[in-house]
Formats: C-alpha cells, sequence, structure tokens
C-alpha cells in the first residue's frame, strides 16, 4: 500500500465510515486466490494468490459452527429464480465481522443491571452480548437438531427441516440461556437481510447483486442527468469501495 493510500484511508477511518468488517473492504485486497488484483502501487495487473479479506472469519474459529451460521442464513435468503442466496452473497462473513466488531460487543450500548424480561415490543432485552447471543443460538440449534432428527446435525437436514427448526427459534418454542430464541431469530434475520443489502465494503452483498436484485443504483455522486427523466432509468449500481481504490 501506498503512503499516500494508506493516508487517506486512515482519514474515512477517522470520519467514521468504517465498522465491523469493512476494513478488509477498504484496504485490502478483495480478490479470490488465483485471480488477478490491481497492483496499488503501479495500478497494473498481477496475478498469484491474493487472500480475499472480506471471505474470511474473524469471529468464528470453529468452522463447524460457522456451517450452521451458513446453513441458517441460506435458509432465511435461499437461492432462488430472482438470484442468489446468503452464502453466494457473502452474508455469513458480514454477520461473522459484525460478531467480532464493536456490533457483536455491543461497545456503544447500555448494558448494565437490572435486567428485566420485558414484553415483545421491546426488543432485544438480555444481558448477554450479541456474539453471545449467537455463541448460544447455533448452540441450542445444534443440539434441537440432534434430539429431534436423530442425532443429525442442522447443516445435514433437508430444506423443510431446517425451516422446521428456525421457525421453533421464531416462536419462541426453544429454551435457550440468557436470551429467548425469538430474540437470536429476529436477531439473525435482521443481520442476515442487512448482509444481504449493506454496501459491499462490509463483506456481504457481493458483487453487489443484492442490489441488482432490487434495481438499487447504491452510491452514486449524482443524478443530474437523470433527476429530471420522466422515464424509469436502470442505472449500474456503484459500491463506497470505488471511491477508495482510486489514486
Amino acid at each position: 500500500m501506498s503512503r499516500r493510500r494508506f493516508i487517506r484511508n486512515s482519514g474515512l477511518v477517522a470520519g467514521g465510515l468504517v465498522g465491523g468488517g469493512v476494513i478488509g473492504g477498504l484496504i485490502g485486497a478483495n480478490t479470490r486466490t488465483g485471480e488477478q488484483a490491481v497492483n496499488p502501487e503501479t495500478g497494473g495487473a498481477q496475478t498469484g494468490k491474493v487472500i480475499n479479506f472480506q471471505q474470511a472469519p474473524l469471529y468464528f474459529s470453529n468452522m463447524e459452527r460457522f456451517a450452521v451460521l451458513e446453513a441458517a442464513c441460506e435458509r432465511i435468503f435461499p437461492e432462488d429464480q430472482n438470484g442468489p442466496g446468503a452464502i453466494s452473497l457473502g452474508v455469513p462473513f458480514f454477520i461473522d465481522h459484525q460478531l467480532a466488531g464493536a456490533w457483536g460487543y455491543n461497545a456503544k450500548e447500555y448494558m448494565q443491571g437490572p435486567f428485566y424480561p420485558g414484553s415483545e415490543f421491546q426488543g432485544y432485552q438480555t444481558a448477554l452480548l450479541r456474539h453471545e447471543v449467537f455463541d448460544e443460538g447455533i448452540t441450542a440449534i445444534e443440539k434441537y437438531s440432534s434430539d429431534h432428527y436423530e442425532g443429525a446435525k442442522f447443516v445435514e437436514l433437508d430444506d423443510e427441516q431446517k425451516d422446521e427448526v428456525l421457525s421453533q427459534f421464531a416462536d419462541g418454542e426453544v429454551e435457550m440461556h440468557g436470551v429467548t430464541s425469538t430474540t437470536f431469530f429476529r436477531l439473525l434475520r435482521a443481520a442476515t437481510l442487512e448482509g444481504v443489502y449493506a454496501d459491499p465494503a462490509y463483506g456481504g452483498n457481493k458483487n453487489m447483486q443484492g442490489w441488482r436484485m432490487k434495481g438499487f443504483p447504491g452510491h452514486q455522486m449524482s443524478f443530474l442527468n437523470q433527476i429530471e427523466s420522466e422515464q424509469f432509468i436502470e442505472i449500474e449500481p456503484n459500491s463506497l469501495r470505488n471511491y477508495t481504490d482510486h489514486h
């Protein structure tokens, strides 16, 4: 990385743009092994092994547990005739990166007692941090699957069975420690949808496919050339990353 580019990206961090898993999207390589990348010093192409920091876990060290997260996200936002599902969009990595950051540790939230159950309209009501809620949730998913499907793991179930398991969590029918299964499912579902539609700089919405399915233009510098048009205009979506990869 050139000194000038480092200073520019540091300015973005200071300005509050960077959070959760976005750091890798702004200052790291974003291509998979064997694909062509751009040399940050010369602007020319370079080949070889390139690490895709956006598609690497930061929070999960046990990949079997990460696979449970992947399978659950895919059932919440499955691939169909309209486009790719959560896994293809990189949503599990988006959630992983958020769990490893301030969101997962409730860094900017008041988390002192006393704690009361609250009503279903009060949202997140637990002493657990979000990453702990996900830890408990994944453990509970595996236990429920094993107890109700002859020892099978969640990832081994068919789609209908996975939906049944997740429905039990959504309805609050599964016993969990320190949090209701409904709270866990709502966090999981919200995080999945955020990963589908957030800017790709944060790890999800790979290749802006989530935006493309919605016809959303992303981050455009200006709409002056289109604002007076009486016709619907399709605009190629643009990511925040496009504004950080130029010299």
